[in-house]
């Protein structure tokens, strides 16, 4: 094609251009004796990502992809001829935009004629119904026409539950894992009002929660406990809420009845940061808010999705929280602007960052650490000390041994993701998969090395008594007594366990781990490293899945952060983490459409003095 590859890109041809992104089409040429086409980069990739089973070639390749909306319908879906068809003015497409407030003022208010009227009667009343259900559960900031795969799990949940509401069923048991993730308090009182709804349509509800209020309302509380992993498994209370208040057992009824509170705001007259200015009725004064550093963030003229063109100032070198309800824009504001735009300003990422016009003060940071709940792995081989850097220390120490020395073991002997010490049947997963058609893969214990991923022979080499199969089904706190006199093994358990992981398996896969515990585990592989000072972590609602001693755990330790000097921003609707904040930027006033702009700013007292504020309101009453 009489072009040389030796000349920089940007000065070949167009038909050269065209040629090595999109190949040579069906057109032959000879190489070496053999008759073949060129494919081209871009058909290369797509080819690629199309039949790769691997989800980190999937992932790579997509760096180089973008979503952008369809040239021929501008993201309405249909073709022009339906589109024509119209009720009220506005075709299907243009319904589906709205939000669901929207949509169910726009079929309450539909002007019809007598013969139109007789037609869509029925339909219209099953229609408002159902957006009915779905705003009274909190969502009617979306949108009829967004996608399944952009949902939250409590979204996705509560659409579910909005369909049972519908279908008026009754002598049904229902079972939900925590419906309140992602929900403001206000609408947690939307959702308390629903679950009663179908209680007393002759129904038994089941939710697995930890949320105060859910508690609060419930008729009958199960406590499970006393603690987590090999240290609960027992029932610690039954009965009513006033009753589990009572028990001295259990410690759920203890953050109930408050006699144990979440990381208290209030003081000892010992403490540090104490100021006796503001003093409770009980005579002890309050934690003051630190003043930070002095330096801020700016975020100039946000206006991705619904952001009304907000500019807003993030102190440094304090605990910040960002609050409002549900789509009110938080994760808007922060995970598609602020922080895409530090991954790109850090670390060149590839990411389209969201509309915006300006963000000042990336100089004050050195790093930026994005937390989220995403899961650490997606394979049974991927587990707490592969995530965390753990097992490359244990893996030189089994290599280490004289026995291990005589054999010619290296360290790669120990690891199951590499051909020669792990059991092939299974391929270092310790478990095979079986594939059901028409159902979910079922996993069943490896026949040839019974679950411990690895062949006899590298079975046979121990340290301290223990195969390296036993040291990985170790908890965290039984490893940590194991490899005590070990510095860089400590060092990282004593994070796990102090961010209250203890009662984890150190070989324990990454598909069985919640979103809560994934996202401790990141947390923990980041604050075992070492701290400059000048970073910036950024965390959407750790608290999904935690109970209130969890909560207090996690608290410590992200305070502690910001006492070395780092600043920690974190997307919130838990009110325990929200009165500990040196400073809030709420939100709203309400989702979707009608959100977007800045309700108030300031620390806890001056947002629970803000009539305006969804959150204050409830911050108030915790205060």
């Amino acid at each position: 094609y009489h072009f040389s590859l030796d000349v920089p890109f940007s000065k070949l041809s167009k038909k050269a251009k065209q040629i090595v992104f999109y190949g040579t089409g069906d057109e032959e040429y000879e190489v070496r004796g053999y008759t073949t086409t060129y494919e081209g980069v871009i058909p290369n990739l797509e080819r690629r990502w199309r039949e790769t089973d691997s989800d980190f070639i999937r992932r790579e390749i997509e760096n180089y992809m973008v979503e952008k909306i369809c040239e021929q319908c501008h993201g309405e879906r249909l073709k022009k001829e339906v589109l024509s068809v119209k009720v009220g003015d506005l075709s299907i497409a243009q319904v589906s935009a709205l939000s669901l407030f929207r949509a169910r003022e726009f079929f309450s208010n539909l002007k019809l004629n007598e013969q139109q009227e007789e037609i869509a009667r029925q339909i219209l009343k099953e229609i408002i119904s159902r957006l009915g259900f779905l705003i009274k559960l909190g969502v009617d900031y979306l949108t009829l026409s967004r996608t399944g795969t952009t949902l939250s799990n409590g979204e996705g949940q509560r659409i579910r539950l909005a369909t049972q509401i519908g279908s008026s069923l009754s002598g049904v048991l229902y079972i939900l894992d925590e419906p309140t993730i992602g929900l403001h308090q206000r609408d947690v009182n939307q959702l308390i009002e629903s679950l009663k709804q179908l209680r007393d349509l002759d129904n038994t509800v089941i939710v697995v929660e930890h949320d105060r209020d859910v508690l609060d309302k419930a008729d009958y509380i199960i406590d499970v406990g006393p603690k987590a992993g090999i240290h609960g498994g027992k029932i610690i209370a039954t009965g009513t809420p006033e009753q589990i208040k009572k028990n001295k057992n259990s410690i759920t009824g203890k953050y109930l009845s408050g006699k144990k509170e979440v990381f208290p705001v209030v003081a000892k007259l010992t403490g540090t940061n104490v100021t006796r200015l503001d003093r409770q009725a009980a005579g002890e004064p309050r934690r003051e808010n630190r003043k930070g550093n002095g330096k801020m963030i700016k975020i100039i003229g946000a206006k991705e999705h619904n952001l009304k063109n907000i500019s807003v100032d993030i102190p440094l070198g304090e605990f910040v929280c960002v609050t409002g309800v549900s789509g009110s824009g938080k994760s808007t504001l922060i995970d598609d602007i602020l922080a895409k735009a530090l991954k790109v300003h850090f670390y060149n990422a590839k990411l389209k960052v969201g509309e915006h016009k300006e963000i000042k003060g990336f100089h004050y940071l050195d790093k930026v650490v994005r937390i989220d709940q995403s899961p650490i792995g997606r394979t049974p081989r991927s587990n707490p000390v592969t995530y965390t850097g753990i097992f490359t220390f244990i893996r030189g120490l089994f290599a280490s041994t004289p026995e291990s020395r005589l054999r010619g073991y290296t360290a790669s002997r120990f690891s199951f993701n590499v051909r020669g010490g792990r059991c092939e049947k299974c391929r270092g997963e310790g478990l095979t998969r079986i594939e059901m058609f028409f159902l979910p893969d079922v996993y069943i214990t490896c026949p040839e090395c019974e679950g411990t991923r690895y062949n006899k022979e590298t079975l046979e080499i121990l340290y301290k008594g223990k195969n390296i199969a036993e040291v990985l089904d170790m908890t965290v706190e039984q490893a940590l007594n194991f490899f005590l006199p070990i510095k860089q093994i400590r060092q990282k358990l004593e994070v796990l366990n102090k961010i209250g992981l203890g009662y984890l398996k150190l070989g324990q896969a990454a598909t069985t781990l919640s979103g809560g515990e994934a996202q401790r585990i990141k947390l923990a592989s980041e604050l075992s490293r070492k701290a400059t000072g000048k970073t910036l972590y950024i965390l959407d609602e750790p608290t999904v899945g935690l109970h209130f001693e969890d909560v207090d755990k996690l608290l410590h330790v992200l305070h502690a952060l910001v006492d070395k000097g780092n600043s920690v921003l974190v997307i919130e609707h838990n009110l325990e983490v929200i009165k500990t904040a040196d400073y809030i930027i709420d939100l709203g006033p309400e989702g979707g459409d009608a959100g977007g702009e800045i309700v108030a700013q300031g620390d806890a007292k001056k947002i629970s003095q803000n009539k305006k504020s969804y959150t204050g309101r409830f911050l108030k009453t915790i205060l």
